[in-house]
């Protein structure tokens, strides 16, 4: 009787355990779908050789966005004018200064003085905001305008 019994209970264990292999490979055979790879161990190193290459080219877009970033940071970032009459009862506002600088400051003011006989331009770097050039008023306006 112990003998059936036990027999029985193998039987089902054993079918228990053939129900849940098959449904191990199932799954097994879903992961490696589309892949041709004959063990999960090729799988895992493939995809370990995906994700560091992947990371070789992070660090290659971050060294390209540092290289932009510090181009970027010398170029012109701010112009500002401002046109002006300096000799006052005679026309219009023909004369103008003009800054151009970038982030840090650092560029030329340009600016002009507009008469019936002549037009004078003057054009004065800036570092850091300052110049070591006298500014004119409107130059100077023009120049903290930007901040």
């Amino acid at each position: 009787m112990y003998t059936t019994v036990t027999f029985v209970l193998l039987a089902l264990m054993i079918l228990v355990l053939t129900v849940w292999v098959f449904l191990l490979e199932l799954r097994l055979a879903r992961l490696f779908r589309g892949n041709k790879v004959r063990s999960l161990e090729e799988t895992f190193a493939e995809t370990r050789a995906d994700i560091d290459g992947l990371a070789h080219e992070i660090d290659d877009v971050h060294r390209t966005l540092e290289k932009v970033d510090s181009r970027l940071a010398r170029k012109v970032e701010t112009v500002r004018t401002l046109r002006f009459n300096p000799f006052q009862g005679t026309g219009g506002n023909h004369s103008f200064a003009s800054a151009f600088v970038d982030e840090h400051g650092d560029g030329v003011v340009l600016s002009t003085l507009y008469s019936r006989e002549k037009v004078s331009v003057f054009a004065k770097p800036v570092k850091q905001g300052r110049s070591d050039i006298e500014l004119t008023e409107e130059e100077t306006s023009v120049l903290r305008s930007k901040r």
